[in-house]
């Protein structure tokens, strides 16, 4: 059974996106940092304080490969993070997955994340967060780039992005 991963940056609109295009397929939605959350009964600040970031890159990748290999089709809303440890960008490349990188410039970023006021462990006390967001931006690239379509979101709504996968995937 497809299933339709979306990656890229905190604040891209994997969440928002991911929801509105299980609707419009009508298809289940996984939030995959919700799962763990679920899962682990502890916020993800809460898991990276007390277990540690590696406890939790073991979680997220034995989560998302359960998540693949169940039977039944669904959008899967990846954390930031998880392309870029335990090589999960491989999963990427499975006949069965649709990837796309949901690409944000960094002043789209910065704005979303302002705007969400939600706690991100990575940017808990950040000084000058462009100059930090360009860097992890430019030492994920390279995960992010394994997904086999990119859709720019900077400037879009949520529906112009849904109809935009939607036709690429030829799934409208």
């Amino acid at each position: 059974m497809k299933k339709i991963l979306l990656t890229g940056y905190m604040g891209s609109g994997k969440t928002t996106i991911g929801k509105e295009l299980a609707i419009r397929l009508n298809w289940p939605y996984v939030d995959l940092d919700a799962l763990i959350e679920e899962t682990l009964e502890m916020s993800i600040p809460t898991i990276f304080e007390t277990k540690g970031e590696i406890f939790f890159r073991k979680q997220e990748h034995v989560l998302l490969k359960n998540c693949l290999t169940e039977n039944n089709s669904a959008v899967i809303s990846l954390g930031g993070g998880t392309p870029c440890y335990a090589n999960n960008h491989v999963f990427f490349e499975n006949k069965e997955v649709e990837s796309i990188y949901l690409k944000a410039s960094i002043e789209t970023l910065v704005e979303r994340i302002k705007k969400s006021g939600t706690e991100r462990p990575l940017l808990k006390d950040m000084e000058d967060m462009p100059a930090f967001i360009g860097q992890h931006l430019f030492e994920r690239s390279y995960y992010y780039n394994h997904a086999r379509y990119r859709v720019t979101v900077d400037h879009k709504d949520i529906q112009q992005v849904v109809n935009e996968i939607l036709d690429m995937l030829s799934l409208a």
